[in-house]
Order: C-alpha cells, then sequence, then structure tokens
C-alpha cells in the first residue's frame, strides 16, 4: 500500500515542488492550501499519478483547520507523513518600524498554523504507533539577522517546536525531523517584499540560490529512510552561502 502524505502551503514553492517529487515516488497525497484554483490545477496535473484529496482552508484559521482535517474521508484519515511547510515573511524593517500586522501574520502562519494542523493530525498517527513528521523550518531559526526579528523569533519557534515534538513523542514510533533551507528562491522574497518584484530579485542576484526542488528532493530522502533512521534537523545552504548574511556574489553570474 502507498504511502499517504499532507502537505501544507502545497499550491507553490516548497510545498508544490514536494507534492510533484512525492507523486513521481508513488505516495498518495493530501493537499492543503489557501488558492483553491492552484489545488485544482496540481490534482489536475497530478491525478493520473497517484490518489490526490485536495483541502483549501487557511491555516490561521484553528475551526477551519480542524474542521477540515477531521473530515477527511475514511479512506485518507490514516496519515503517514505531515510536510508542515506552509510559512510566510512580511517585511525586512527594524524592530522598532515593524508592522504589527505583519507580525501577527508571521506568526499566525509560521507558528500557530504548524499547531493547529499538528494537534489535528498528530493524535491519528499515535494511534497507529506510526508516523513521520517533516517541519521546514529556515536558516532564521538557527541565527538572527538584521531586520528580521520577528520572523527569525517565529522560525526559532519552529525549531524548538521540532526539538519538542521529537521528545514528547518518543515511544511512539513518530519520526520527527526539521529542513532548515537558505537562500531559496521562491515566491518568499516577493511575498516578503509586498509584491516588489525588484526588491525580490536583489535576494538572489548575482548568485545562485537553492530551489525548491533541492529542498523536496531533501524531503524525500528523509521520509524514505529506513524506519530506524530519523533525519530530525538539517540545514541546508546553497554553496554560495555560509551564513544568514554571508553570501559570495560573483558578477559574472
Amino acid at each position: 500500500m502507498n504511502k499517504l502524505a499532507l502537505i501544507t502551503g502545497a499550491t507553490s514553492g516548497i510545498g508544490k515542488a514536494t507534492a510533484r517529487l512525492f507523486a513521481k515516488n508513488n505516495i498518495n497525497l493530501i493537499l492543503c492550501g489557501r488558492r483553491k484554483e492552484r489545488l485544482e490545477a496540481l490534482q489536475s496535473e497530478l491525478g493520473n499519478k497517484v490518489a490526490i484529496h485536495t483541502l483549501c482552508f487557511d491555516i490561521r484559521d484553528r475551526k477551519a483547520t480542524s474542521e477540515a482535517i477531521e473530515n477527511l474521508p475514511e479512506n485518507v484519515r490514516a496519515i503517514d507523513i505531515l510536510v508542515n511547510n506552509a510559512g510566510n515573511a512580511h517585511g525586512l524593517s527594524k524592530f522598532q518600524d515593524g508592522d504589527i500586522d505583519d507580525w501577527e501574520a508571521m506568526i499566525d502562519i509560521n507558528v500557530k498554523g504548524l499547531l493547529y494542523v499538528s494537534k489535528a493530525v498528530v493524535p491519528g498517527m499515535i494511534e497507529r504507533q506510526s508516523g513521520h513528521i517533516i517541519n521546514i523550518g529556515s536558516i532564521a531559526g538557527k541565527e538572527v539577522y538584521p531586520n528580521g526579528n520577528v520572523y527569525c523569533a517565529s522560525k526559532f519557534a519552529v525549531d524548538a517546536l521540532n526539538k519538542s515534538m521529537l521528545i514528547d513523542l518518543n515511544g511512539h514510533g513518530i519520526r520527527v525531523g526539521a529542513v532548515n533551507p537558505g537562500l531559496v528562491d521562491t515566491e518568499f522574497s516577493s511575498v516578503r517584499f509586498k509584491g516588489d518584484q525588484e526588491k525580490a530579485n536583489q535576494v538572489y542576484q548575482n548568485m545562485q540560490p537553492l530551489v525548491a526542488e533541492d529542498i523536496a528532493d531533501i524531503i524525500l530522502f528523509a521520509v524514505t529512510r529506513p524506519p530506524h533512521v530519523n533525519i530530525w534537523d538539517m540545514s541546508v545552504f546553497p554553496t554560495a552561502q555560509a551564513g544568514a548574511t554571508i553570501v559570495h556574489r560573483d558578477s559574472q553570474i
């Protein structure tokens, strides 16, 4: 029987790349996202490879998240893999200049959304004494950088939750691990700069960043290890990066 994976933030970036790679490797999918048309397009694209169920809801909404997962059809309730991928960054300003709406958006999605989804999925894993949780963190959860303040705080929270889940779920046959990327060229910077594509492009200027498929490949590797192997915490940089603020930029690129 094929494994079943639930992926949050599946309509773009790392989530979308992971869905495609999982489907290629015969992992059935529950794809979650806010943009219904994108979910439908992905289901149409991948539906001839594996079984796909889509859930359109906002993980910031505790009630909607709980109801969506609790009301899954019986044939897609036994979730083997949870990829907590949904997340965002809003703004890049000094703490004293920060926008509280931006702060709340990051905390609501990056921290509370991860909690809501995990809370809904984990009981089934405990009941079955089997499961695998992959939390998508960030290098921002390992080191604070200028103007990163609340985004870094939210990703430090993901790092702490990843450690806590590993401890609290120990003995239940559930593996827990995090992948913490450095610079990845997705919609991330476009969202952070509120659609200012010129600013977003500057983030990756004169260097070769990671792409979503690189991270998807690492996630697939983690979830396909033998049952006694758990890759708990992995940080991933592009070769040109050596820290949150240390990036070699080659004018020839």
